[in-house]
């Protein structure tokens, strides 16, 4: 039962990671500064908002601005 509760788990954040992937908006992510750029890309991947924002330096208001710029959905 455990089992099949964590592959379900992980099969939900698989499918979260590809809806943030394909609908990200990439020319705009790769046009960030260093930090934001890699923050943004950390938040495709994880879904972490907080340690992204720990990443970019930023606030949650203000990160999250940033992915609506970047056409970054946040899938939860």
């Amino acid at each position: 039962m455990e089992k099949e509760k964590l592959e379900k788990w992980r099969k939900l954040e698989e499918e979260a990671r590809r809806i943030r992937e394909e609908n990200a908006d990439w020319k705009f992510i790769e046009e960030q500064p260093p930090r934001v750029r890699a923050a943004l890309k950390f938040y495709v991947k994880t879904g972490d908002i907080r340690l992204a924002c720990k990443i970019a330096g930023l606030e949650i208001a203000v990160f999250r601005e940033l992915l609506r710029k970047a056409s970054i959905p946040v899938v939860v």
